[in-house]
């Protein structure tokens, strides 16, 4: 019955998922009774226009008025007719009531004809006609059905698309509301059905003491509302062996027993997913190794291991079964979580924006689960710039599909002029630019690679070192390929933005080892390279200020050597140490 049951939240989840038009309904009552926003005068500028009708259009919630708002105001985009206007519900495309079409029928059936495709259309007197489908990220929305008496010219064609990415936006918008409150009684009858699992535990469980005592521990654990740490230690305590909880990605989340690991083994991403994939091949819990495993999928989309270290092979009948009704209680409890995950993510910016700003770490870790992106693997922060191309959702498009086919694994926004990846592996040196100039056509293009990121709450640091690296590519002679913050030496410090952290950070890569060894030996070998390059290199003058011999400073410029492992007579090494001690000295306070 358990199963059964299971089944049928997987469907209902699949459906209100899968479609578009989940959040069926009619009109409001502001559609009927025809209140709407301001529609633009026309006699205001086209631009002026579409500016007015795309803040009406933003400020309604209704989608039949929002419909209604586009077609009234087609005209400011150019000489155009709306013809028709559809709205797609539970499937259907449903016409938008309009007075005085003798030729809707033949409008109508060429639209539904077109089966979620733009095409033309053909009206008595027109000389051109356009089915343009108003789409949002779940698909087909809706449809605008734009006529005109002569062929527009280009620059009315980008005007009227303008009006149509509004109108499905707005649309989009509307949507995302209603469904946001339909949500919360979907989170309530959830929550019912829970309860109701709950209760038919206690008739598969009745006949047997055994069972009687899963069904009493586990309800009483529900309502405990301790999560994850109550049900692997109510595991526990029935089964006497340890129990854990592991995210999708093999990281321990719960341990309850004895023999943890300390520290718990970094899971292997391959190994896991093939792991996983077993797994999910078989009915029930299944052996691997010393483990007793049992997958958490509410709806057939794994969350993460429940599962029992068995070492010795003494798991019975008693134990599996405490393992699955354990399984069904976290499986309904991290459901729970991921929906809230879910809504917090429809009702906040994107997680990739709220990263470069910077947000709560834990709510970071969450929301990137619910999202399928390992946040706790380290990551780097590449910037994508293409010269003659607008940062737009077709480009950034584009960077994805680059970046999924040199195996990058990244979340993805843009930004005015740039797209942004967080990657969560350092990007191959050339791969990703020579794939990005494949498919734009192009090579003149440039890309910026941050240092390797190992927080969250360090991504906007590194996402303006990925920035800065960018702008080095941009000013140099060779102003297209891909620069690493990590390699740009005394660049680094170079231009505005500069910060304190990173002056030290310069300083201890070049000075680090000499500093440590002062420290350790009591000696003066940072001094004496800062007091050699304040002589401009002259032995004489270097040894008198320092009241050492020539020989001595010769010894120990030579240990400076070794130490250190950067050769004096080499430019550039010999310039980044020069400016290093010259930031130790006057900038970190450096010893006289």
């Amino acid at each position: 019955m358990a199963g059964s049951r299971a089944r049928t939240l997987h469907h209902r989840h699949y459906d209100r998922e899968s479609s578009p038009t989940r959040c069926s309904g009619r009109y409001s009552a502001a559609t009927r009774r025809g209140a709407r926003p301001r529609v633009p005068a026309p006699d205001e500028g086209a631009p002026h226009k579409l500016m007015a009708l795309s803040r009406a259009l933003f400020d309604t919630r209704d989608e039949g008025e929002i419909l209604r708002l586009a077609m009234d105001g087609i005209a400011a985009a150019g000489p155009y007719s709306a013809e028709a206007g559809y709205l797609r519900v539970d499937g259907d495309l449903v016409p938008s009531p309009r007075d005085g079409q003798a030729h809707a029928l033949a409008v109508d059936r060429k639209v539904r004809e077109l089966a979620g495709h733009d095409g033309p259309v053909t009206v008595p007197d027109r000389s051109w006609g356009r089915a343009l489908g108003l789409r949002g990220h779940g698909g087909l929305l809706g449809y605008l059905v734009v006529t005109s008496r002569s062929q527009p010219t280009e620059a009315e064609r980008s005007l009227l698309a303008m009006l149509v990415r509004h109108a499905a936006g707005a649309l989009t918008v509307a949507f995302a509301h209603r469904c946001h409150r339909e949500d919360a009684v979907e989170l309530h009858r959830l929550r019912e059905e829970r309860t109701v699992l709950q209760g038919q535990l206690i008739s598969v469980v009745a006949e047997l003491g055994w069972q009687r005592a899963v069904h009493a521990i586990m309800t009483e654990v529900a309502g405990s509302d301790g999560g994850e740490e109550a049900i692997t230690r109510a595991l526990h305590g029935l089964t006497g062996l340890p129990a854990l909880v592991e995210d999708r990605f093999g990281r321990l989340r719960s341990w309850t027993g004895p023999s943890r690991p300390d520290p718990y083994p970094e899971p292997d991403p391959v190994r896991q997913d093939e792991m996983l994939y077993a797994v999910a091949r078989e009915a029930g819990p299944v052996r691997i190794k010393d483990r007793l495993i049992a997958l958490v999928r509410p709806h057939g989309e794994i969350l993460g291991v429940l599962a029992l270290v068995d070492a010795q092979d003494e798991a019975d009948e008693h134990t599996v079964l405490a393992l699955e009704h354990a399984a069904t209680l976290l499986a309904l409890e991290l459901a729970h979580l991921r929906l809230l995950a879910e809504v917090e993510l429809r009702l906040h910016r994107e997680l990739a924006d709220d990263l470069l700003a910077g947000t709560d770490e834990a709510s970071a870790f969450a929301r990137s689960e619910a999202v399928g992106h390992d946040l706790h693997r380290s990551h780097y922060i590449v910037v994508v710039q293409w010269s003659n191309r607008t940062a737009d959702d077709y480009f950034a498009q584009t960077v994805g599909r680059a970046a999924s086919a040199v195996g990058m694994r990244s979340l993805l926004t843009r930004r005015s002029d740039h797209v942004v990846l967080l990657a969560d592996d350092r990007p191959p040196a050339r791969a990703l630019y020579e794939a990005l100039a494949r498919e734009t056509g192009t090579r003149s293009g440039a890309i910026g690679v941050s240092a390797q990121c190992n927080s969250p709450d360090d991504i906007p640091h590194r996402y303006q070192e990925a920035q800065r690296a960018l702008e080095v590519r941009r000013h140099s002679r060779e102003r297209y390929g891909t620069t690493f913050f990590d390699e740009l030496g005394l660049y680094r410090v170079l231009g505005p933005g500069n910060d304190y952290r990173e002056l030290e950070t310069f300083v201890h890569e070049w000075l680090g080892q000499l500093i440590d060894y002062d420290s350790r030996h009591h000696t003066a070998m940072v001094e004496t390279l800062t007091r050699y390059f304040d002589c401009g290199g002259n032995y004489d003058e270097t040894a008198e200020s320092l009241a050492i011999h020539r020989s001595t400073l010769r010894y120990r410029l030579q240990r400076i050597r070794d130490i250190s492992g950067n050769n004096l007579a080499n430019v550039e090494d010999r310039l980044n140490l020069q400016v290093a001690t010259r930031v130790w000295k006057i900038v970190l306070g450096g010893a006289e």
